[in-house]
């Protein structure tokens, strides 16, 4: 591993700290911590952490010396000194005389002793980097030093590789009673340069900085050179169909299967995040891959991420992908009946009381595709696949030393269903679309954007489809919520296609689709152009059937309903003079939006329509409405507000509606008038 320290990078931090008060030792400690967190052999999404002893002054003046360890929710690789909170070191050693101290007594202990009370929870391990006298303390869980650890016969090969120097430490659940039996191995063998903890990780620590960080990769070097000069190839290559399906042709299925059902067709659905290499294909198409997807997990935290290990599916076949749903649908419920015996049996050695979490997989491998990541954001799947890469370098290595045997279920069960974490679960609330996928035609414009604000706000994941990709592209960007846009000329159904299939590969499905796109055209009807009326039907009628196809497509591979949504407009019941171009395929919409709802119902997909009037968009400009105001002797505040409430309605508006319908899970086939009352407008 190459060791990136560099004197002038360390110095300017130094600097740029010191302007902003922060001392030389936490600059440090933030210099070195970046560089070991931005490598994802050494540390994933928020694992690890490290320490610094030093002192600070507290509000009044008065000096204390304190250990500045990692915050919870902090990652390594982007951290400020903020994400390393000050804690009164001397209450903390006098802990070590205890005999017994539960979690929760030791967070209590560790947030009583914060120089600031604002900062965030410190690491479960700081009592560990407490009771290791060093300045600097480093903690990794690095993947090569984990192909040693996670060995059969560990303790002895550890040994072996990492020689005298490293003190040995057996498996402890963190916290206190870790930190206790890592001390008391220090304290045998004082002259250390760091510890190795079974099925665990690796600590490093120094006088300085730069030594405690030069330790690190001396060792996490050693584990890797040792693998590199004594592995062997552990795996003999699976016979994969001639005609393998691609991700795509099982992405939606699989999204489907992994959904938790609610009951009564109310589904909490994740996002998937699909990942390939040539090191993932070698793993996945072993055969040996179920055995070692059924050993566990290579660091007891990743059972946090991805549970107990991944699921594996077979390889699938293009010629028979109906049969192949068949058989994930399999594979899933063996996975959540193996993971609700997990639960009962380890459940029962306590009276602990505890929820079980939901038993769906956070990891697919899929033989001759690669892996899929769930999880509830598009980010907790990418975390998912990020684990997935790491696991299986970890796992490989292991396995071509000896036998990959990481820690035993029990013992996972102890951490995923660590009082701790289920404190931090259970303060995580989803919002209404988290883990769902909602797709917004003509999303550049006014009500476009405005809907794909509102669902992204919501926690939907928007993919924003407009002609002008460049605007679709920015209107994703402003809306966040890692949403993207696509240019998709909805008039053009090869068009339409690919940008479905392209929200298929970014998010696995869609599952709401506002069909919004449209232009309107004027011309009086005895004298109207063929190809104007042809031309906005192509855009104001086929586009939605196009979509809609697209969309019923998609969601009855997933089989967990959806939401096709329209913007009918106003003219669809109460037509204008010259605007028979555009209130009839308008008309025909709404229909279309009708017909959906009758002959999809069974699928639990629901359509509704929208009747929106007098909304400043591409379709009413300024120059329109002015003209509009003229022609009737109104001003155009007046003309704008001219309904029963008096007021302008705006594409935040007819958004919210939107919304409304998508949450409206026992209401299909309705139409839903936002014009501020228009008496000629109501649905009869």
């Amino acid at each position: 591993m190459k060791n990136l320290w560099n004197d002038a990078d360390a110095e300017t931090m130094v600097a740029a700290y010191a302007a902003k008060g922060i001392n030389r030792d936490l600059a440090l400690r933030t210099y070195t911590t970046r560089l070991l967190g931005g490598d994802p052999r050494l540390v994933l999404h928020g694992g690890g952490n490290t320490s610094v002893k030093t002192t600070v002054r507290d509000l009044v003046g008065e000096e204390w010396d304190v250990l500045c360890v990692k915050g919870s929710g902090w990652d390594m690789g982007t951290i400020e000194p903020a994400g390393l909170p000050a804690v009164k070191i001397a209450p903390l050693l006098k802990a070590r005389k205890l005999t017994k101290l539960s979690d929760e007594d030791m967070v209590t202990l560790q947030r009583a002793n914060l120089i600031d009370p604002a900062s965030p929870n410190p690491s479960v391990e700081a009592l560990l980097h407490a009771f290791i006298p060093h300045k600097f303390v480093d903690h990794t869980h690095s993947t090569g030093v984990l192909a040693i650890a996670d060995l059969e016969g560990s303790m002895e090969v550890s040994a072996k590789v990492f020689g005298p120097k490293m003190g040995l430490v057996p498996y402890v659940m963190p916290g206190f009673d870790l930190a206790k039996l890592a001390s008391e191995v220090f304290d045998r063998e004082p002259t250390v340069d760091g510890l190795i903890l079974d099925k665990h990780g690796i600590f490093t620590f120094g006088a300085t900085a730069r030594q405690a960080y030069d330790r690190m990769i001396h060792y996490v070097t050693l584990a890797e050179d040792y693998v590199a000069n004594n592995g062997r190839n552990p795996f003999t290559p699976a016979t994969l169909p001639a005609n393998l399906a691609k991700p795509n042709d099982i992405a939606t299925m699989l999204r489907g299967a992994v959904a938790v059902s609610k009951g009564e067709g109310r589904y909490d659905r994740m996002i998937a995040e699909f990942r390939t290499s040539p090191a993932i294909l070698d793993f996945v198409n072993a055969m040996q891959v179920d055995d070692m997807a059924s050993r566990g997990v290579s660091t007891p935290d990743l059972s946090l991420r991805i549970k107990t290990g991944p699921m594996v599916l077979p390889a699938p076949d293009a010629n028979n992908l109906d049969g192949y749903k068949a058989v994930i649908a399999e594979r899933v419920a063996k996975f959540v009946e193996n993971y609700t015996t997990y639960f009962t049996q380890n459940n029962a050695r306590d009276d602990v009381k505890r929820v079980m979490l939901d038993p769906m997989p956070r990891l697919t491998l899929v033989p001759g595709l690669g892996m899929f990541g769930h999880g509830l954001t598009l980010k907790d799947a990418r975390i998912a696949a990020d684990v997935g890469e790491m696991w299986i370098e970890a796992a490989r290595d292991a396995e071509s030393i000896g036998r990959f045997q990481p820690v035993s279920k029990p013992d996972l069960f102890d951490l995923e269903y660590w009082s701790l974490e289920q404190a931090k679960l259970a303060g995580a609330k989803a919002k209404p679309f988290t883990g769902q996928v909602a797709v917004v035609t003509g999303g550049a414009g006014a009500i476009g954007a405005a809907t794909a604000r509102a669902f992204a706000r919501d926690g939907a994941h928007v993919v924003v489809l407009d002609l002008d990709g460049d605007r679709a592209v920015a209107v994703a960007k402003s809306i966040g919520n890692q949403s993207v846009g696509i240019a998709c000329d909805v008039t053009n159904p090869a068009s339409v296609r690919a940008a479905f299939d392209a929200a298929v590969t970014t998010y696995g499905g869609v599952d709401i689709v506002v069909s919004n796109a449209g232009a309107a055209w004027e011309s009086p009807i005895a004298t109207m152009n063929d190809a104007l009326l042809r031309r906005s039907f192509e855009l104001n009628f086929f586009s939605h059937q196009s979509v809609a196809q697209n969309a019923v497509r998609i969601m009855k591979e997933q089989a967990t309903g959806g939401v096709l949504l329209f913007n009918a407009s106003k003219q669809a019941v109460n037509p204008g003079a010259n605007f028979g171009a555009y209130g009839l395929p308008k008309a025909a919409a709404l229909f279309l939006s009708r017909q959906y709802a009758l002959e999809h119902g069974k699928d639990g997909i629901r359509s509704n329509a929208v009747n929106a009037d007098r909304i400043r968009s591409g379709l009413l400009n300024d120059e329109m409405i002015a003209n509009r105001s003229a022609a009737r002797g109104l001003s155009v505040k007046d003309y704008m507000g001219g309904n029963l409430l008096g007021l302008e309605v705006t594409a935040d508006d007819v958004a919210q509606a939107f919304v409304h319908q998508a949450l409206a899970e026992r209401t299909t086939a309705d139409v839903t008038t936002v014009d501020g009352g228009n008496i000629a407008a109501a649905m009869r």
